[in-house]
């Protein structure tokens, strides 16, 4: 596709690959060292295998990444090249061009609030969603365990988000990198000061906050919907006054963990997995 011989894309592509590479391996590693919950490689104990769990989390990498250069990127191009609108169209100059990335990145932002929302409220939606929930336990390769068919799915919806706000390749991959950043992070089993946590609370979704997010317990589960920003859960009253507790069960509740290849075909059972037999 055209765009992608634009080089600055090119660099930008690039660039988020390096970035959330190696923020990937870094949050890994700090779980070793400094981890909240029992470590992933010590994880025997409490009937969890790590090795595992890291095939089946990094099998979904795997075939994501095939997704994404496949259908998700050249589907994001088009759609960012296709808008039967541009932003002097809808604003004129009312808007500075050096506001626009911000802008995007909030609504991009406001928009996954809704997408992760629908995905816990819709029972179609949650027959994929729920492979990222069952797992019993987090850590930063938990960020990558989404099944292909919510990705495939979660790329169209923003496909019409992009036309219709005429939001730009570039602001895209800007918010991508920062997501990828903040869903590692958010997942991630490290332990983080309370203080600086709590600070960071007010803006961003926390690891103790997004634990609770897969506390199985459904009322917690269905809560806590933000990805980046934390004010959306605070502003439409999607918040859970439970707290993280260490060594909180996690997962669906009434069901159990699945082998990957059962994962995969998972979303097919529909009276499995509906919400209403859950």
């Amino acid at each position: 596709m055209g765009a992608f011989g634009d080089p600055v894309l090119k660099e930008l592509l690039a660039a988020k690959g390096l970035i959330v590479g190696g923020w990937i391996v870094l949050a890994l590693v700090a779980e070793q060292w400094r981890p909240a919950a029992p470590a992933p490689l010590a994880l025997a104990g409490y009937g969890v295998s790590w090795f595992a769990r890291w095939g089946r989390n990094l099998g979904f990498f795997v075939l994501n990444s095939a997704l994404s250069a496949l259908f998700v990127l050249p589907l994001t191009a088009w759609a960012a090249l296709a808008a039967p609108w541009s932003r002097a169209d809808l604003v004129g100059l009312a808007v500075p061009a050096w506001a626009w990335l911000p802008i995007d990145i909030v609504l991009l932002d406001f928009w996954i609030y809704w997408w992760h929302r629908a995905n816990h409220e819709w029972p179609f939606l949650w027959r994929f969603h729920e492979v990222h929930h069952r797992d019993r336990h987090l850590d930063a390769t938990t960020a990558l365990r989404f099944h292909f068919g919510e990705v495939a799915l979660s790329a169209l919806a923003r496909a019409v988000i992009i036309l219709a706000f005429a939001i730009p390749l570039t602001s895209v991959i800007v918010f991508e990198v920062l997501l990828l950043l903040a869903t590692v992070f958010h997942h991630a089993n490290w332990r983080v000061p309370p203080r600086l946590e709590a600070a960071l609370a007010r803006v961003i979704i926390t690891p103790s906050r997004h634990w609770v997010h897969h506390h199985n317990v459904r009322a917690d589960t269905d809560s806590t919907y933000g990805t980046i920003f934390s004010f959306w859960d605070r502003w439409l009253g999607t918040t859970t006054p439970t707290q993280r507790a260490v060594l909180m069960p996690l997962g669906v509740e009434g069901k159990d963990e699945l082998p990957l290849l059962a994962l995969i075909v998972a979303p097919a059972r529909a009276r499995e997995n509906t919400r209403e037999n859950s």
